[in-house]
């Protein structure tokens, strides 16, 4: 019986191929803030994300899927360039400039179709936004870095905070929400283009504050949070700020609702136009959770990345590590599990190999395909990881200037302003809790020479 049915699969899976020889379509759908905590699929009590981990069983769940920075904008430079930012000054510039070719352009050249919708945070001026960086379509992108508003019309807030005004979504009903208008956005853009083969970047701007979200849902959440027991207090204070501690929020958990809502919809356009087998589908999120602020900050935080330490800001596995699924039909086995490390440089040089295309590793210069982890392979187990994060934000979210070093299972953080080291090992020590910089004096020597030597052979901002 286990013969016949690897058999059915196996036939299936050559058929699959047979019929979507040529190029696959491919969705990124990338969401914003979005903590590696914050899905059921990684053991949240309270967010519900079915779509999501429906996604999980048709495709491959990376456990240790990592960002290129733990926060927005060079985050979103590395999975659009394939470089670290720290090799462009990023932070420093904060603006994708015209010179860089992008994941886009090179799919655009390949005869792609491409879509952008969302948030795009990579140049104030509309010079540098997607439709003059690689894409044919693009609804919403600009250098807001979150909007006003999340119910139209979205350029006039509704309570305090840092959104700004988004440029091409001027039209709307009264109301609508923002997370639905870019996915009924995305949904036309497919039935108008299920004939060709087509590059789809959805970027919404949720889960990013204002924390803002249909009163039907939230009130959902509300009724749900009462019945739930909360151990603790609310809030801890120590080196890294004051942390949020429990999953409680009821409006970003309804958030968290619609933009898994969103992708349930996205994909069922996909299978009524017939082009579901036939397209890649890619999900993450540009790093950890805010569940982080200044000690005397006062600042609404969203959502709690426990039991990771921290979250967004800081380069502890709370604001590194996202959660990160890939669907490639015919390819992938469904439902597995890889605990390859990868990070967010990666996605460009994987997206030209399953399209069939040549690499382009002078682009691509920090990315490594991780396609052989999709097909069940362990990479990456040797390989030198690096972030530099030299914009620390310790009043905003309590996190200071460090560099970042990962080979195996160490991890090295050092926090070159204030003196400070320190080394884990993430096997044994995945909540970073016990540090070994003084245990493993070789070690951290090693570690700390390598960092520093990577530092300025890119010319690292901040240097010294």
């Amino acid at each position: 019986m286990k013969k016949r049915f690897f058999l059915l699969a196996l036939m299936t899976s050559l058929c699959v191929q047979l019929v979507y020889s040529g190029k696959p379509n491919i969705l990124f759908f990338l969401v914003d803030d979005l903590g590696w905590k914050d899905i059921s699929l990684s053991g949240s009590e309270l967010y519900e994300t079915p779509n999501i981990d429906q996604l999980s069983e048709t495709g491959v769940s990376f456990t240790n899927a990592y960002v290129a920075y733990p926060r927005c904008v060079p985050s979103r430079y590395a999975f659009i360039t394939g470089k670290n930012p720290a090799r462009s000054q990023i932070p420093g510039g904060g603006k994708l400039k015209l010179s860089e070719v992008t994941i886009a352009e090179a799919l655009k050249e390949a005869g792609y179709t491409t879509y952008f919708a969302g948030k795009w945070h990579l140049g104030k001026n509309e010079t540098h936004w997607p439709q003059n960086q690689g894409f044919d379509v693009n609804i919403g992108g600009c250098g807001a870095g979150a909007p006003l508003s999340y119910f139209f019309p979205y350029n006039v807030s509704r309570k305090k905070g840092d959104g700004k005004k988004i440029y091409g979504l001027d039209d709307g009903v009264q109301d609508e929400y923002l997370t639905e208008r870019l996915t009924k956005e995305t949904i036309k853009f497919i039935e108008a283009n299920k004939d060709t083969h087509f590059f789809a970047y959805v970027s919404h701007y949720a889960v990013h504050t204002p924390i803002e979200a249909k009163q039907e849902v939230v009130d959902k959440y509300a009724k749900k949070i009462e019945g739930m027991d909360f151990e603790g207090e609310p809030y801890s204070f120590g080196p890294d700020g004051r942390h949020k501690m429990h999953q409680d929020h009821p409006v970003y958990a309804a958030m968290v609702e619609s933009m898994d809502e969103s992708l349930g919809q996205i994909i069922e356009s996909l299978k009524k136009e017939g082009i579901y087998d036939n397209t890649i589908i890619i999900l993450t999120s540009d790093h950890g959770g805010l569940s982080n602020s200044g000690i005397d900050s006062k600042r609404e935080l969203a959502t709690s990345n426990l039991p990771l330490r921290a979250g967004k800001g800081h380069s502890y596995e709370g604001g590194l590590k996202v959660p990160a699924i890939v669907k490639w039909s015919g390819y992938t086995e469904a439902g597995t599990i890889n605990e390859s490390i990868i990070t967010g440089m990666d996605y460009y040089p994987t997206i030209l190999e399953m399209a069939g295309l040549k690499l382009k590793p002078e682009e691509h210069v920090d990315g490594v395909s991780f396609v052989p982890a999709l097909k069940g392979k362990t990479i990456n187990k040797k390989r030198e990881f690096f972030w530099h994060s030299p914009a620390g934000r310790p009043a905003s979210t309590g996190d200071n200037d460090c560099s970042t070093i990962r080979i195996g299972n160490y991890k090295l953080i050092d926090f070159y302003e204030m003196d400070k080291t320190e080394l884990y090992n993430l096997a044994n020590d995945p909540y970073e809790k016990n540090n070994l910089a003084e245990q493993n004096p070789k070690l951290t020597k090693k570690l700390k020479t390598k960092l520093n030597n990577w530092k300025t052979e890119i010319s690292a901002v901040g240097h010294k």
